[in-house]
């Protein structure tokens, strides 16, 4: 069965209009004859909305009663027998009451995708998961039902649903997102204009990276070549020389000229050895422009120009940034250099800028040396040189000037056969000699135009001379060959630097190697293959690129490490003096494998050591903090039960009481022991459910002096989703511990006021306070602050009332109170489509 599309409306901010859009085209594909339904829509009283809703089939809703409280979801089963060509699902990342089929309403989708049905939905922008912590620092609100970004990355189609800040503030306005009792809580708060304009950015943004993604994959299918510009993207050209710097602060201020603009900085090693790069100097320009925010890549090629141009068209790069040579003026005899090149071969589809320097003209550091590996067209040119210019030379010397002499004749000859060998190398030389020779036999050798030689001088001359050509031609093809070597092992040596500093530098991802290997020899894809056994299957344990290989037999080079791992490679077929740098960097990702895994290992172990810190410190607790109470207890039974003594009724009194005073104390230990137990496991199952804090928080007060607590509990706060047992329980550790540390005749204030979507608990007290560097440490179990006494507990309150926190999906922090003390700030999260209706609070909703 094939899967089913997904097409998710993208929104910067709730009342955006994705699900008017969605509506409208669900309208659409019900007029062309598609069989389209809604499973789930949230129209949040609002007319226009919920007027999209009429004419389309509606999947009633599944009800689920949750603590006394009836609550409707999307029916999966319901949507799944009917089995719909199209599904409208509304608000992607919420989370499904418990007792549902699925957690989060994503997966509920991820069912009728994997049933073939299409599904279009929406999400707002702040709802991946990774733009959290971005979305708070802007927001100053953690949004809690989020969605991973891969869901939304797999989609089909992400359509982005735009609309300018002032245009959704003045549809804030008119009433159609909120009701008027809300609009202007909203608008002072979430909806600010800064807000607004910061989480359009970030979906736009997000939105033109997936696009970008989509133009990558289909230009590398149909294997496209011609640059499209779709967007600014600068490659700059590195030697490894001081100029560097310049040209990528350059190139970052043209990136910032235009949106979205993208900074590639590129080193070349080049095979012959043109360039004295300093491996000190391209670290600090990696590190340069991976601070301004762009990437920094390193490739080996042949011809610079030309693997500088590749390397652009690949990348769909629009313009080319590099420095004015350091060349002196008479280097430049040997070739116009590498910025004319690239200049000339750019094409029109890219812009090449040559930037001036404090170094140009300076020269450098070795001086300009000849391609070792000979091109093409120098082989071309070595034969035309070679069996080409002795006959243009035997012209002009029979017919146009006077004889010169047999000596100086081969001399001549001699030296087109050296200018054979510098062009061409061995063969263009061997032949240049053949030719010569022949040619001065039969030409200027009495007696001429025969084979034969009468002089027996003339004989050694001609020997001599062949002899003289086959020397300088092997010299000069040896000196070719070994120049080849050096430069080869000079690249091999600059990549292994550079992974060798990877290593240095504690690069532990193992995609980012896989990327550098597949950039480094111009692959398409690269992946770490690995089994068990000889007979089991390869497994793939990372791969960067498209269609990566499953296995080595099907890839284009294949580099074995060890028996049981194989690093595979498809793209072209690598030359065999590649496979022995190949080899280190397979090497280097097994370690990189092996790292990761044992890093995931010594995170277990020290999970494992945690909890044996933990269950020892429960046995100190145990042996000492809960015999205190256990012995005053037993003191005073017996006691009472003393027939030697005759009690009055006011010792009676005062010994009972201190009974019930220690078997409290010995009922919070014992609670605050298994509740700490609870969280150590993993067995803490919140039941989350709709509740006002007014019914919860004055229940916690139970276990401190009446008059030593100040309720400040607003009637005005919307309902909180959470577990009102668990929270009792946070609360009333929070106020025993604050009230144990206030000074006498000093009240706790417990207050509490609403934030955007969360609701804040704050427990004030005027106690000693705590300094900054102990204010996480206060919340880890067994400790006390100060001088606490040991009889004051085994310093479990604030571990557990922080764990009850994140079980609830909220969060506990410690801050300083004003004037002297500590504050306690316990986050909520308000109850879905509770909005608070006090002008300072803020609100949001999901449309």
């Amino acid at each position: 069965m094939a899967r089913g599309k997904l097409r998710i409306y993208l929104g910067a901010a709730p009342g955006v209009g994705k699900t008017y859009a969605m509506l409208s085209e669900a309208h659409r594909r019900v007029e062309r004859g598609t069989d389209c339904v809604v499973a789930f829509v949230e129209h949040h009283n609002r007319p226009r909305t919920e007027v999209m809703l009429h004419g389309l089939e509606q999947i009633p809703r599944k009800e689920l009663e949750y603590r006394g409280t009836v609550f409707t979801e999307m029916d999966v089963e319901a949507v799944l027998a009917r089995r719909p060509e199209v599904a409208l699902v509304d608000e992607l990342p919420h989370t499904n009451i418990p007792g549902s089929r699925n957690t989060k309403r994503w997966q509920d989708v991820e069912e009728l995708l994997a049933a073939g049905i299409d599904v279009i939905t929406t999400v707002n922008i702040q709802h991946l998961e990774s733009l959290g912590d971005v979305v708070e620092s802007i927001t100053g609100v953690r949004q809690q039902e989020t969605v991973p970004d891969e869901v939304v990355r797999r989609a089909d189609q992400i359509e982005l649903v735009d609309m300018s800040p002032q245009a959704l503030r003045r549809r804030m306005a008119h009433g159609n997102i909120y009701k008027p009792d809300k609009v202007d809580a909203a608008l002072s708060n979430y909806f600010r204009p800064g807000n607004l304009t910061a989480l359009r950015e970030l979906a736009l943004l997000w939105v033109a990276d997936r696009v970008d993604e989509y133009l990558t994959e289909y230009r590398s299918e149909h294997r496209v070549s011609k640059i499209w510009g779709s967007r600014e993207r600068i490659v700059v050209g590195l030697t490894g020389g001081p100029e560097g710097r310049t040209l990528i602060r350059r190139a970052a201020r043209l990136a910032e000229k235009g949106a979205g603009g993208e900074v590639l900085a590129v080193y070349i090693a080049r095979s012959d050895g043109l360039t004295s790069a300093s491996p000190k100097e391209l670290a600090v320009q990696r590190t340069l422009v991976e601070d301004l925010g762009g990437t920094f890549h390193h490739v080996i090629g042949e011809d610079i120009p030309t693997a500088l141009l590749d390397f652009a068209r690949g990348v769909n790069a629009t313009q080319i940034v590099l420095g004015v040579s350091r060349r002196k003026g008479w280097q430049y005899v040997f070739g116009p250099g590498v910025g004319a090149t690239v200049a000339r071969e750019s094409g029109p589809d890219l812009d090449v800028h040559l930037i001036t320097h404090d170094e140009a003209g300076k020269g450098r550091g070795l001086p300009v040396a000849r391609s070792a590996r000979l091109g093409r067209s120098r082989v071309i040119w070595g034969w035309l040189v070679g069996v080409g210019g002795p006959a243009l030379l035997t012209l002009l010397l029979t017919s146009v000037t006077p004889s010169v002499g047999l000596a100086n004749d081969m001399l001549l000859f001699l030296t087109l056969t050296v200018a054979a060998a510098l062009l061409g190398g061995l063969h263009p030389a061997l032949a240049s000699a053949v030719v010569g020779s022949l040619l001065l036999n039969w030409f200027f050798t009495p007696p001429v135009h025969t084979l034969t030689i009468a002089d027996p001088k003339n004989i050694v001359a001609i020997a001599i001379f062949v002899g003289v050509a086959v020397s300088v031609a092997s010299v000069v093809d040896l000196a070719a060959r070994r120049t080849h070597q050096a430069a080869r092992l000079r690249a091999e040596s600059e990549i292994l630097s550079v992974l060798a500093g990877s290593v240095l530098r504690g690069e532990t991802s193992l995609e980012a190697l896989l990327e550098r290997v597949r950039e480094t020899f111009g692959m398409e894809s690269v992946a770490l293959l690995e089994r068990d056994s000889d007979v089991d299957p390869w497994t793939c344990a990372g791969s960067v690129g498209p269609r990566p290989c499953q296995s080595p037999e099907n890839a284009d080079v294949d580099m074995p490490v060890g028996d049981h791992m194989a690093l595979a490679l498809s793209g072209r077929v690598l030359p065999a003096e590649d496979r022995r740098v190949l080899a280190a960097f397979a090497a280097q990702a097994a370690v990189v494998l092996d790292r990761q895994r044992l890093q995931s290992q010594a995170d277990q172990s020290r999970a494992l050591a945690e909890g044996n810190r933990i269950r020892t410190a429960l046995l100190a607790a145990v042996s000492h903090d809960l015999r205190t109470p256990l012995a005053g207890i037993k003191a005073a039974v017996s006691s009472l039960r003393s027939e030697d003594v005759a009690w009055s009724e006011e010792d009676q009194a005062e010994l009972l009481e201190g009974i019930e005073e220690g078997a409290d104390r010995l009922d919070n230990l014992v609670g605050n022991l298994l509740d700490m137990s609870r969280l150590q496991t993993g067995t803490v199952t919140p039941l989350i459910r709709e509740i006002d804090l007014d019914e919860v928080v004055p229940m916690a007060l139970g276990g401190v002096p009446e008059d030593s607590v100040e309720l400040d509990i607003p009637e005005t706060l919307p309902m909180v989703a959470v577990d009102p047992g668990l929270l009792e329980r946070s609360v009333a550790n929070l106020v025993e511990n604050a009230v144990k540390y206030s000074p006498a005749g000093e009240r706790v204030l417990v207050s509490a006021s609403a934030m955007a979507d969360r609701v804040e608990v704050r427990v004030v007290d005027r106690g000693p306070g705590v300094p900054d560097a102990g204010k996480d440490r206060i919340f880890e179990p067994f400790q006390r602050y100060g001088d606490a006494p040991r009889g004051a507990g085994v310093g479990l309150g604030l571990a557990v009332a922080r764990g009850f926190a994140e079980a609830m999906r909220g969060t506990l922090t410690a801050e300083d109170t004003p004037g002297g003390g500590l504050t306690m700030v316990l986050t909520l999260p308000a109850a879905p489509g509770a909005h608070p209706i006090r002008p300072d609070l803020p609100a949001t909703a999901t449309s």
